[in-house]
């Protein structure tokens, strides 16, 4: 079974999502809670939290950072679903992102690609996303390399799996990455993800050899 965890202040959209996730046979709500506050006081943990943006205390991409430093995987379910929202998010940590008109099928399939290690955009967002960035993004040209370590850096690998994945040394993932910062200007980790996901790389591009 999936474990989930949800996190949101409204209770009847908090007691909804619940009855959502547990029509599938394979997921299981293990807990909710109404912030991250208390969450925090929670003993449950899970293998994916659900968490609203919009929430008393800690809230915002604060608030994904501060439940993704406690190991979890995010998938944000929010009323906020602008590029900036999205891109905030994801840099934070999150592994998915949907919005509250989102349908369950669509709920519990990103709850199962998060578990698998991959991450999840409604195609919607993503759509929105890239078209917002298209002309920022027009003038960046990726190798297929850069594009795949790109990609499983995004996913949240460090330098020594995406060599392994890749079979190649870590060094040269390295010089991948540098030449990646110079064409692009991103230089943290996170700004890397952001763009990733600005262009839509989110893992799905690796090879093997």
């Amino acid at each position: 079974m999936i474990s989930v965890i949800i996190i949101d202040d409204h209770p009847i959209y908090r007691q909804g999502m619940a009855m959502a996730v547990e029509q599938a046979d394979d997921l299981e709500v293990v807990g909710e809670a109404k912030s991250i506050e208390d969450f925090d006081q929670m003993e449950n943990r899970a293998d994916v939290v659900l968490l609203d943006l919009n929430l008393p205390g800690i809230e915002g991409a604060a608030g994904v950072a501060h439940v993704c430093e406690k190991g979890n995987r995010v998938i944000v379910v929010s009323a906020a679903g602008s590029p900036e929202d999205v891109i905030d998010a994801i840099a934070a940590g999150a592994c998915g992102y949907l919005t509250k008109e989102t349908g369950t099928e669509e709920i519990t399939r990103a709850i199962r690609t998060v578990v698998r290690g991959e991450s999840y955009v409604s195609p919607t967002l993503a759509s929105y996303l890239l078209g917002a960035d298209s002309r920022n993004n027009q003038g960046i040209k990726l190798t297929k390399r850069e594009r795949e370590v790109l990609g499983l850096l995004a996913s949240g690998e460090s330098d020594i799996e995406i060599a392994a994945q890749l079979f190649i040394a870590k060094a040269t993932v390295h010089s991948h990455l540098d030449r990646i910062r110079d064409k692009t200007g991103a230089r943290r980790r996170a700004d890397l993800t952001t763009l990733a996901h600005r262009l839509g790389i989110v893992g799905n591009e690796t090879t093997t050899g």
